[in-house]
């Protein structure tokens, strides 16, 4: 019975920025339970790399798409809608970070940032609900999942303003879309903490320890962390979860504080 309530294997999943970091942890997570898996990347020569990586833990496809642009959702959505009859599961990963000083943050990375972590997961979930409402079925709805941050929960010390206005306004939009797409879609997101990936490089290089340090299990994430949640929230055994904002950070942001 717990196989099958944690199962996703014969299920469809699209990851967008599945190339790296927590898309590509949550792409290989998949594939080794079974699912099918395509990635998406703006850099062809990252698909490329990434699906030869990925394809010894199962079926992938990676297509180059640059979800910034809306037209280029559409036609992510309409690429794999010309393979696939049903989408089970999308995660919503792909985003941008800004750094910059309070009096020199320049206002067009509120464009840029925004654009790509808020209003790409809201056109690629509109454009894929067809898909979606073809996978649900009575006893197991499809899955959106929005990869947020705990920069979106509690105040970073970093500059980056647009980002962590960008990762809260996900958080709602996940409330928001869970409220309307129930009880055929389920939308949830995940707040990842501190993980090594290339958004986190230069972070982890400079306090690394310290956040280590710093977070209650004392450690970093590690790729089985973010597996272990993401496989979760796409199986029956989350059946009864929409609209949550699931923290994966060792208690960095809800019992230690972010002062390093």
């Amino acid at each position: 019975m717990l196989d099958e309530l944690f199962s996703i294997a014969g299920k469809t999943a699209l990851i967008t920025g599945g190339t790296s970091g927590i898309g590509l942890m949550i792409a290989q997570g998949y594939l080794r339970a079974g699912a099918k898996v395509y990635i998406a990347s703006r850099k062809p020569e990252a698909c490329a790399a990434a699906s030869e990586t990925l394809s010894e833990f199962g079926e992938v496809h990676a297509i180059p798409a640059d979800v910034s642009d809306v037209a280029q959702c559409q036609a992510l959505i309409d690429e794999v809608a010309a393979r696939e009859d049903r989408l089970h599961i999308l995660v919503n990963n792909a985003g941008a970070v800004w750094g910059a000083p309070f009096d020199s943050f320049p206002l067009e990375a509120f464009d840029k940032v925004l654009t790509l972590n808020v209003k790409a997961p809201f056109a690629l979930t509109q454009a894929a609900r067809p898909l979606l409402d073809a996978a649900r079925t009575d006893d197991d709805p499809a899955r959106v999942i929005n990869v947020g941050s705990i920069d979106g929960i509690a105040v970073p010390r970093t500059p980056t303003f647009s980002y962590s206005a960008s990762k809260a306004g996900l958080h709602q939009l996940t409330r928001h879309m869970a409220h309307v797409l129930a009880p055929d879609i389920l939308v949830n997101a995940i707040a990842p903490g501190p993980f090594r990936s290339k958004m986190m490089a230069a972070t982890l290089d400079a306090v690394g320890d310290r956040l280590a340090a710093a977070t209650p299990v004392g450690r970093i994430g590690r790729d089985e962390d973010m597996i272990g949640v993401a496989i979760y929230l796409a199986s029956r055994a989350a059946n009864y979860v929409t609209g949550a904002v699931i923290p994966v950070d060792g208690g960095l942001s809800t019992t230690a504080g972010m002062t390093l």
